[in-house]
This record gives structure tokens, sequence and C-alpha cells, in this order.
């Protein structure tokens, strides 16, 4: 049997960060029979999820994991990144020849510059997924993808680190990025909001479980989204229903009482629906005129009604 630690090619991983991320990819790669070496936590929790997630693994000091490390994985908060590589430029810890990864999906490689000064290889691997710091997401990496850039001399690096965890490497331009993690934001951490005012209305109407009700309805849209595009559009926006679109939003005013954001959220997505129907054919110019007064709110209210006549 294929014993991982004596693949050729095994590196000493410095884990820097034991958050959900930086736990959960170091001991995949160690998994893939890598060694690693050190890892660094200072809050109770993290502290915790090294112990479970990295037994054996000595925690240290940032330096000293990087002292230590043929392969650094830097799995900080996006805002940290630039500060903690150049100060660790600045005390000249970077080492020739060392390999510099960070989880940053906002970020490509040239964040890493100050590294690469000093002769370091640096690699972006973004996981595409949300993690829960736990060992079900090692389970997860398998046919997970993740946006990966780095130099082209070194991008088969890159590739065979994603691959050696069990997931998929996607090549994203450095310039890109940003617009590469903005797409993954919007779909993964506004579905979450969504959800959550979905089955909050469910349960103001007296839904006791409404995870069980709306579970297969949201599993089987997003199957056909995916499968499908804007071709699986259903419900009133699509059908032109206007009259049901203004009972909704009473509906939704009336549980919410005060705190109307779900009203805003509903209003916002129903007419960025519209549009898209009506310029991808799905809704006739009419339907979507007498959709989007439905959709009118106080302030678009206050601003036809300052408008000159004629306007």
């Amino acid at each position: 049997m294929d014993n991982p630690s004596k693949r050729p090619g095994r590196l000493g991983v410095g884990v820097i960060g034991a958050g959900k991320v930086g736990a959960v990819l170091g001991s995949a790669l160690r998994a893939a029979g890598h060694a690693v070496v050190g890892v660094s936590a200072v809050s109770a929790r993290s502290l915790d999820r090294a112990e479970v997630m990295l037994p054996g693994v000595p925690v240290l000091e940032v330096p000293v994991v990087v002292e230590r490390a043929e392969l650094v994985l830097l799995a900080v908060p996006d805002d940290a990144l630039p500060g903690l590589v150049e100060g660790l430029a600045e005390t000249n810890t970077w080492q020739p020849g060392q390999l510099v990864v960070h989880t940053s999906g906002r970020y490509g490689w040239r964040v890493l510059e100050p590294a690469v000064a000093q002769g370091a290889i640096p690699l972006a691997l973004h996981p595409a997924m949300t993690f829960t710091g736990t060992s079900l997401d090692l389970t997860r990496l398998t046919g997970a993808c993740f946006g990966v850039t780095a130099p082209a001399a070194v991008l088969p690096i890159a590739q065979a680190l994603v691959v050696e965890m069990g997931s998929e490497p996607f090549v994203i331009d450095e310039e890109q990025r940003g617009l590469y993690h903005a797409a993954l934001a919007h779909g993964a951490n506004h579905l979450v909001t969504l959800v959550a005012q979905a089955t909050q209305l469910l349960g103001q109407a007296g839904v006791e479980n409404p995870a069980r009700l709306i579970g297969p309805l949201l599993d089987a849209a997003l199957d056909n989204a995916l499968e499908r595009g804007e071709q699986a559009l259903t419900g009133p926006v699509a059908r032109g229903d206007a009259g049901t679109v203004r009972a909704h939003l009473e509906a939704i005013r009336r549980a919410s009482g005060p705190d109307q954001d779900i009203v805003a959220t509903y209003r916002a997505l129903a007419r960025a629906t519209a549009d898209r129907a009506l310029a991808g054919g799905r809704l006739r110019p009419e339907q979507a005129e007498s959709l989007l007064d439905a959709l009118m709110g106080p302030s678009d209210l206050r601003d036809a009604d300052e408008r000159p006549p004629g306007e």
C-alpha cells in the first residue's frame, strides 16, 4: 500500500493561523504525506483546533514556524495578510527557495512580493468552499475547487498541491482575483442571508420546521440553476404576475414590522430578476413595466413625485 510520506517531494509545512481553513488544509497536506513542522495559534479556539486537527504538531511563534518550514501556509484574514508578509520580510525571516502559500480569495501572488524579494516562491491557493474547521471539511475537499494564481514557472507546483489534497485547481489571472472572489462571495454568502430570511418568514407563517419544508425546493432550484442557468427560473416574476408580487411585499411588510430588511432584499432581487428576464426574452416589456411598478418602494415613489411632468 502506498505510504504518502514516502512519496518524492515531501515538504515540511508550517501553518500560520490555526483557523478553520489553516487547520484543515494543514491536515490535508499532512494526509498527502507532507510533514507539518509547526503551527501558530493564539486564541483558545485555534489552540483547540490545532490540537484536534494537527495532533502532535508543536505550537510555535510565527517566525519560528517560518524558519522551520519549506512550505509556509498563510491562512490569515485578508486584511492581515499584507502586513504579515511585509513584517516578516522586514525581519529577514523568509528563506530562498521557500514556498509561501496564502489562502486569500482577494489576493493573487503579488501580495507576497516582499517574500519573493528574499527568494521565496509565491503561490495563491484559495479553496472555493466554506469551512467548519473539523474533519468534515477533509471529506468536502475531495472534489472541491481551488482558485490558483502563481507565476507561470511555478504554476504546476500550485496545481499539484491542490490535486494532492483531492481537489481541482482552476487558474485565475492575477488581475481577475478581485472579480473571482466577489463572484464567490456574492453567490455563497448572500445565499446564506437569503435562506435565513426565507426560513424566518416560514417560521412567522407558523411552519415548525422551515428548513425541512424549503430544503428540497432549494436543492432543486440550485441544481436546476447550475445546469440550465436562467432558463431554470420559475415563479411570479418569470410569469409576469405583478399582482402576486404586490401581495408578497404586503405580506412581508406585515410580518417584518419595523424591521424591513427582507422587504428590501425581496424588492432588489425581484427587480434584478425582472431585468434579466426581460433582457433574455422571458418577459414582454409591458409585463416588466407592471412588475417594476409593483416593486416601487417609498423612495422610488418620492423620486417619481419630484420629477417634472413629462420626465
